[in-house]
């Protein structure tokens, strides 16, 4: 299973529990811990997506392989979310910049090591 792929299917909690070694309990125990959000119904049943189930078996493989208590798994699940979205706006910023270069250097004034702000026109009939 690609973790990135998201193709729309979503599990009820007892297959999600089924697919990820768990019983469905411990399912939504972690759900009321933080450590997985699973999308809810209409009714408010709660729904597991691929990604979800993923998340699920690396919980489990922390917990019962590494050792690692629910609040380091929350702490360790937190930050692997902040290098995701770090490492998503670094590729934006590249890209930006990739833009950036491609404007004539005279549109472009770089001024280093400070919070001034230039406004520039260009001149008229040129």
């Amino acid at each position: 299973m690609n973790p990135d792929s998201d193709d729309g299917r979503t599990f009820l909690i007892s297959v999600a529990a089924e697919l990820a070694g768990m019983h469905a309990q411990t399912l939504r125990t972690y759900d009321r811990l933080g450590l997985v959000s699973p999308e809810r119904s209409a009714g408010g049943g709660r729904r597991y997506s691929e990604r979800d189930v993923i998340l699920l078996r690396e919980i489990q493989r922390l917990s019962q392989h590494e050792g690692v208590n629910l609040a380091g798994i929350k702490r360790i699940i937190e930050l692997s979310n902040q290098v995701d979205a770090l490492q998503s706006r670094i590729a934006e910023m590249g890209e930006e910049l990739a833009a950036s270069r491609s404007v004539p250097r005279r549109e472009l004034a770089l001024v280093p090591k400070s919070t001034a702000m230039v406004v520039w026109k260009p001149r008229r009939g040129r």
